[in-house]
This record gives C-alpha cells, structure tokens and sequence, in this order.
C-alpha cells in the first residue's frame, strides 16, 4: 500500500499538479469510510489508522490530508462526513474546519429493486444546512452520473448504469430540475461568501419551537474591503418541522418559511433563495429512433422520425455456447473449490460438471414413495443454473441463499453441470475479500435410497468462462471466425446463445442508448467494447407511492419505476461508435427477442416550469466573482422562468402556456379560472427557434392584471427538437 499511494504522489508531483505547483489538487484522502468497519479489528484496526495517518503526512505533498469516517483521525488528518445529511457533524478538533467529502444526493439501483430518487428540495436544504451550521467544504456524490461498463459493478447485484439521480446523467444532460435548482442554491451560498469567510461561528438565534437562524456578521472585513461589498451579514433562516409553513420574525422583519427548508439571505435582509421553492424547469428525457435493429422493410423506405437515421440491418446471427466443458483448459480434482479462487475474477462464469450413477433401486424407491431426489446446498451466490443431461431444469437467484432443486435423473450414469455466477463483487465491509462467491456449506444430494450424497466427496471438472468470451467472438476480428448461422425472425427464444447483427449510429451528435428491454439476461458488446450486464429483471410493484421531501431522507424513500425492468436502456459512447457498419454482440442466457432491440437517441424532448410572482429573484444571471451589491444593482428582483434545451437543440413548440392560475402538473397543465390570453403567443415569441429563454413573471409582461388580489404563477410545457430538424419541420424525411 505504501509503495502505491507514493508512486501515486510522485506522479502528481512530476506533473506539476498540487495547487502549490499552480495545479488543482488542494487536499488528498487516504483510505475511505475505515471508521464505520475499524471496530472488527480491534486494535491492529486502530494501529492501522494511525500508521496511515503517518505514512501519507511523511509523503511531504504539500497539501491537508483528510479521512472520510474517521473520528479518530490522528490531529495530523482532517477526519470529514459522508452522508445524506452532514450538518450535525463536527470534526474531532476544533482545529480542523467542518468537511462534507460525499453528500449522497442520490442511491444505487439493484437489479430487480425500485429506482432510488432523491427530491432536490431535500438536497438543498441538506446543503443549506451543512453551511448555515459552519460548514466550511461541500462535495457531491455524485454530481456526474456514469455507467458500469464492462464486469465493473460490485455490490453485487448493482446495474451497470451508475446513474445515482446525478445533477447530469450517466449519458451528459442535465437532470432538471436538480441541476438548476442546486445551481441557484450555489449562487445564494456564493453570494454570502464575504460573511461566511470572515467569521469563524455564527450567531445561533431561536426563532420558534423548529425554527431557527444562523448568522454571520461582522462591522467590516479584509474580503468585504477588497471585494468592494460594505456589506458582511448574511443569515440563514432554517425551519425544521416536516409538516407547517412558519412565519418568523427576523432582526424586525417577517419571513415565511416552508416545512422542511432554509431561506437564504446573502445580506440579512433579503431573501434571494429558498430550498423548497423549486423554480428550475423539470427535463423530461426521451429516447428517439425508436424502430428494432431488424424489420421486414426495404433500406430504400423512407422513414419519418424527426431526422434520426438509422440503418435497418437484414438480418441477425446466431451461435450457440456449448453446456460445461468446451476447451482443453479444464481440471478435475475431488472436492469444490471456491468460485473466485478459479476463475481469479477473469469470468462471471464457473462451471462445474459430474457424473451421478442412479441404480435402478433408486428409480423404483422414488416411484414407491411418490418423491424426487433434490440437489441442497447450504448457500449460494449470486446465481446457478442447474443442468441435468444438457438440459437446464432450475435457476437460483440471491446472495448466500440456500438451494433445494429438485432434479429428475434417469436410471444409469447423469452429467450434472452446475454453473455459478457472479453479479459483481462484494465491494464494502469488513473481510470482505473473505466473502466469496459459489457454494459454502454442504452440497449434497438428497432422497436417494441410501441416504445423503455428499457432493464434496465426488470428482469435479471445472471450465472457466464462456466459449465465446474466451475466443472474444465479441470483437470484429475473431467474430468472422465463429460460425454463426443466420437467424429467423420467428426462432423461439433461446438460452446460452450468442447473437451479433450491424447497425448505423444515429445521427446527429445526442448521446446513443441500447434498448435491450426485449431480452433475458447476459452481456453486449459493441465493435468490441464491454457494454456491460443486462437484465431484464422487473422490480417489485409495490413501493412507488407520492414522494414527500419533507423529513429525513433514506434510500427506500422516493422510489420509482415499481413494476418495471430495473434497466433497459444502456449506454453507447459515441467515440465507440462508427457512421456505419457497427457490430452489436450478445450472450443471452435466459431468452429473448433480438429482432426488437433498438439503437436510439438520447435527449431532452420535453421541459416544463411553473413560477409564481412569490417566487424570489432569479440566481441564474449572477456571475461567481458578482458582490451582493452589485447583485442587487444589476438583478431585477422580479421573479423569471428560464426555459433551456439540450445543446444542439432548440424549443420547437409551445404545448402550454397559462399566467393566471394553472392546475396540474408537468405532464398534464390546465388553465385554470384565471388565465391571460396572451400566455401561449408572448411564450412563443419569447421561445421559439431558441436554445433558451427568459420570461418575467409580471403583470406587465403580459399587459395586465387577468385576476387583481390573486397570485399568479405562470405554467409553461415545451417541446425540444435538434436545431437542423425544428428549423424546417419537427419530422421531416429521409431516405435510407
């Protein structure tokens, strides 16, 4: 260890790369979250952490070492939090400023388990929290979403999308409305930056039962002096109970909060922000290109979807992975290994062949008393299948679940073929390299009439992996070698079978998806590059209720997707991809219909706002280096709706459009009894043909007051389309 974070330090040395070389790096970490296992170790856990502490400061790289979780962290390393909520934590000196180094803004998808999402409202006042309460450094996790390409899951069982409900997904756009709403809640805090440098407490102030303030405050400081900003005061006001909007007194004026929210007010007086006011527009994000990989129609049919073109291969291959031993590369021994010690991680496939001798006695004790021998296992992950005499009758799914399959054997000798596999990796927790994977306990079979087999007593042949992932039939060069046959359209789906098929990358330059939602369960490759695992596992369709932001978040709070596939759709870098002629790769090993698999694009087709005239000021104009003082000179304090497409695209239509009092939501607005009626032709003039907008939320904007003494919001739903595209038509036509 020592000798890799050294090489680790040089590197970054001889690159020039810490912030005193005039670099980026201004802290370093070493170990991560040992605190919350240091316990199983005793004291050697606790010598370790000191030895750690040592061995990183004796690296002499010129900037803080921080451990994460570690409240005894040597007074040489900053001990910081990780979690959904920081701001009650306190570092174990007063020495050392308060550090948030992983804000869990969102959670990890399983496969087969509901899709954890985390409210922005909740965020926000997570953060707002952490730096009304002395927070002194704030970092997401995470911020970019990613993907689990290739076998590098762990959990087990996480999908290959890392996602993680990011500000920006796994595919590069933005999350709305998280992003924008957490861009404006940055530009508040960023406003009050001269106040919070220059004192080192702030004043506490109870304002009720729940309710209570944070000041920072100073007559005038250097930062204040040098910025040009007279002012140093700022305040956050935070209201704590779940369910009551609370008015409050503060330093002589009336603030209204939420439930569950902090007001933010950059110079004590005025509100610029507030967490549970969301005025960021919501994304709703599509895939187009939606037609299968294969069809019944000629390549000269023109197609009518919006200028997204794709080339409609003829046809798919197929090729069949041979059941258990398929190379020379095998051994037998007596007795069951380990699944890793094996396979050294290089496959999740391990395959395990016997022989089992059924006497004629056994047949005729099972038919006598009306019963079925059994294979048991005491536990298994994370999945088997079971085959008797090349056929596959059972499949076991879990982590260290217990087995009894019953099994029917013919009279004489039966091939028995078990073949574990893993889903990732076990990749937290104490010992962890101790958790395994395959078979523990006792393996053994039951029912015969003798008694108990025990199955770790009996010769086994092991092969490593699949046929076709050693010969890596999955890259362009070794498929022309496979034999592949070509595939009907009406072939019933197939187990432990490879298919490939060409496709045309769609143009246009938004992010590209894999709709694999027809298929089973394997791994894809594109133009040999490791998509990574699919499965078409379905979550539970229970569990999706209304999400509340209000109250303590935990990752089975705000779930969605109850009833459907966990993950169908994967994510295809562009750089993978070729204008043409890219080779799509599977390994199906449950079944499925390759003929309705689809190559689409990604982006933001639909965007929707609702801001009222109590909504505060906009934050999205103000510049990072801008002063409250010229914050205030130069921002109306009129409220705005900001409307923005994905890059490359433009606002194309306005499908509603309503200043009065609107109902619904986001998928489905109505007017409501007051409406003006020039909503939908100012929204469109202000939109139209552009990548963004901004429309004031005033009377004046719209000419006149439609209801006196009401408060107006303004509700608005957009479509977005490619700039080429929405110039002409939102259709359009091409010939392939």
């Amino acid at each position: 260890m020592q000798r890799f974070v050294k090489k680790i330090i040089d590197l970054m040395r001889e690159e020039m790369l810490f912030s005193w070389q005039g670099g980026p790096i201004i802290m370093l970490q070493i170990e991560n979250e040992y605190g919350n296992i240091e316990s199983s170790f005793g004291q050697r856990g606790k010598d370790y952490v000191k030895w750690a502490a040592r061995m990183a400061i004796e690296l002499d790289a010129g900037v803080p070492w921080v451990m994460c979780q570690q409240a005894d962290a040597p007074d040489i390393i900053i001990n910081a939090c990780n979690g959904f909520y920081c701001d009650g934590f306190w570092p174990n000196s007063a020495k050392k400023p308060k550090l948030w180094t992983e804000d869990w803004n969102g959670w990890y998808a399983s496969w087969g388990g509901r899709t954890p999402k985390r409210p922005v409202e909740d965020i926000a006042f997570a953060v707002a929290r952490f730096f009304q309460r002395g927070g002194s450094f704030h970092n997401y996790y995470m911020y970019f979403g990613g993907t689990n390409f290739g076998r590098s899951s762990g959990g087990p069982f996480y999908v290959t999308s890392y996602d993680y409900d990011a500000p920006i997904d796994e595919y590069g756009l933005l999350s709305q409305p998280k992003w924008g709403h957490l861009k404006e809640l940055h530009a508040a805090i960023k406003l009050c930056e001269p106040a919070l440098v220059a004192v080192d407490s702030p004043h506490y102030m109870k304002l009720g039962p729940m309710q209570e303030a944070h000041v920072y405050s100073v007559k005038k400081s250097l930062y204040s002096t040098l910025s040009g900003n007279g002012s140093s005061c700022s305040a956050f006001l935070a209201n704590i109970d779940e369910r009551k909007t609370v008015s409050v007194k503060f330093l002589g004026q009336l603030y209204t909060l939420p439930p569950w929210s902090v007001s933010i007010l950059p110079d004590c007086r005025t509100t610029v922000f507030n967490t549970a006011k969301v005025r960021a527009q919501t994304s709703v994000k599509t895939v187009e290109f939606d037609l299968p990989l294969f069809q019944n129609i000629s390549v000269t049919q023109p197609l009518m979807l919006q200028n997204k073109i794709s080339s409609i291969p003829k046809a798919w291959m197929t090729l069949k992975e041979p059941i258990g031993v398929w190379s020379e590369n095998n051994f037998t021994i007596q007795g069951l290994l380990e699944h890793l010690h094996v396979t050294k991680d290089n496959s999740d496939y391990l395959w395990h062949i016997t022989r089992i001798n059924v006497s004629a006695e056994d047949i005729s004790f099972w038919e006598e008393n009306q019963i079925s021998p059994a294979l048991s296992i005491d536990s298994m992950r994370d999945i088997l299948r079971i085959f008797v005499n090349g056929q596959l009758i059972g499949s076991v799914v879990g982590h260290w679940v217990k087995v009894v399959q019953p099994i029917q054997f013919l009279q004489g000798y039966n091939d028995l073929v078990l073949l574990s596999q893993t889903v990732g990796l076990q990749n937290y927790g104490a010992f962890m390299e101790r958790d395994g994977a395959g078979f523990k306990g006792q393996v053994k079979l039951t029912g015969f009439k003798s008694g108990e087999i025990d199955l770790s007593e009996y010769s086994w042949t092991y092969q490593v992996g699949l046929r076709g992932e050693f010969q890596k039939i999955y890259t362009i060069d070794e498929s022309e070698k496979a034999e592949w046959i070509d595939l009907a359209p009406d072939a019933s789906p197939s187990t432990f079978t490879w298919y490939k098929t060409f496709f045309d990358a769609p143009n246009g330059a938004n992010p590209v998806a894999l709709d694999l939602g027809s298929m089973g369960k394997g791994q894809a490759w594109v133009n040999g590059h490791h998509i990574g695992r699919y499965w078409t596992l379905v979550a539970p369709k229970d569990g999706c209720g209304v999400c509340d932001y209000r109250g303590a978040y935990y990752s089975s709070k705000c779930v969605t997707n109850c009833g459907k596939p966990t993950q169908t759709w994967y994510h295809i870098p562009r750089s993978w991809l070729k204008a043409s002629n890219n080779l799509l790769v599977l390994f199906e090993e449950t079944g499925g219909n390759p003929f309705e698999i689809s190559v689409k694009s990604r982006y933001t087709k639909t965007i929707c706002a609702e801001v009222s005239e109590t909504h505060y000021t906009s934050l999205q104009n103000g510049s990072r280096s801008d002063s409250i003082d010229k914050f205030f000179s130069q921002n109306t304090v009129t409220p705005e709706m900001h409307l923005q497409c994905d890059g490359g695209h433009t606002i194309s239509s306005i499908e509603f459009a309503s200043y009065g009092t609107p109902r619904g939501s986001c998928h489905e607005f109505s007017q409501g009894k007051c409406h003006a009626p020039n909503s939908t032709a100012l929204v469109s003039k202000a939109c139209l043909g552009k990548q963004r907008c901004v429309i004031e939320i005033s009377n004046s904007e719209f000419g006149a007051d439609p209801c006196r003494g009401i408060v107006k919001t303004l509700a608005v739903k957009a479509k977005c389309a490619s700039s080429s595209s929405s110039s002409s038509s939102t259709t359009g036509s091409s010939q392939i």
